[in-house]
């Protein structure tokens, strides 16, 4: 079954709500890398996070979304497109030593210095014009009061989100309450309400209940007493947008000196994409055809350093 992302709205109230199922795009993610229990939790989480917050875009691009730290993993990656194209990734220390039942605080911020970033990038960017990034404190012990956390300080947003993953399906619940716009009568004691009532019935889901459960029965499940239109399904999916072209700018980001000092070792340079493994060689002749070939500068988010 193709995978599903439900968007509705709480009638006559400024909340609003989305379920989402990537367990196809995470057995993507999964195929190419063998990751610990524990790792696979909070990597599906965030990959389910951020179909969620993707969901709601509204310019040409994407969002990535990274935790980064001081614990034996060094760095969670996950990427997701206006259109619902998905990739993930996740570095490990090399002396990694992971329990299955080891937490977010244990797995990245050891000793406080774990970080979460959040970067929206335009597809189609305009002179001058910038990827927005912000960077805050990993503030929480889950993937879900992190983001929670995130977007109440910085976007002013409540936001309550259920996240579920294992080694087999990626799921999870967002539920936001939003500014008055124009066109949606409603009083705020009416919002506060379903709001407080919505959050309430969302947090009798458990994740067993999540990890077992499609989201078309949760939502009948959940919200059966409540007054919901819900939107035609959107579709998220695997897609890694790595090129050789990207994997050349990198190089080039790298300087000349560099690349020739890493030629002369290995004759060859070999590059994998951490996101779906593709694997790019540069000889000698390709090489000295990118410092010759005025090229844009592009940003390759992951990719396994040159192989020594």
């Amino acid at each position: 079954m193709a995978d599903t992302l439900h968007k509705f709205l709480f009638e006559d109230a400024t909340v609003r709500g989305e379920l989402v199922d990537i367990s196809e795009t995470w057995q993507h993610v999964l195929a190419r890398r063998d990751y610990p229990k524990a790792v696979k939790a909070v990597l599906g989480e965030l990959l389910s996070a951020a179909a969620l917050l993707s969901a709601n875009l509204k310019f040409n691009g994407a969002i990535i979304m990274q935790i980064y730290g001081d614990g034996p993993v060094r760095l969670l990656v996950v990427e997701c497109d206006a259109e619902l194209n998905m990739r993930a990734t996740a570095k490990l220390a090399d002396d990694a030593d992971i329990s299955d039942d080891a937490t977010l605080p244990q797995l990245v911020n050891v000793k406080g210095q774990g970080r979460f970033v959040i970067t929206l990038d335009p597809k189609d960017k305009l002179p001058g014009q910038q990827a927005y990034q912000g960077i805050v404190p990993l503030d929480g012990d889950t993937v879900a009061t992190v983001i929670e956390h995130y977007m109440l300080r910085s976007e002013q947003l409540d936001t309550k989100l259920w996240l579920a993953a294992d080694d087999k399906v990626s799921r999870g619940l967002l539920l936001q309450k939003l500014p008055h716009e124009g066109g949606i009568t409603s009083s705020a004691e009416n919002d506060l309400g379903t709001w407080d009532r919505s959050v309430m019935l969302a947090s009798t889901l458990h994740q067993v209940e999540l990890l077992a459960t499609d989201g078309e029965t949760l939502m009948r499940r959940l919200f059966w007493e409540e007054t919901i239109r819900v939107f035609d399904p959107q579709h998220p999916h695997f897609l890694c947008t790595c090129t050789r072209e990207k994997v050349g700018t990198m190089l080039q980001m790298l300087g000349q000196e560099e690349v020739n000092s890493a030629l002369e070792e290995l004759g060859k340079l070999e590059v994998d994409c951490d996101f779906c493994g593709q694997h790019y060689e540069f000889d000698p002749v390709d090489c000295a055809q990118l410092f010759t070939t005025e090229a844009p500068v592009e940003t390759l988010i992951a990719a396994s350093p040159i192989k020594h």
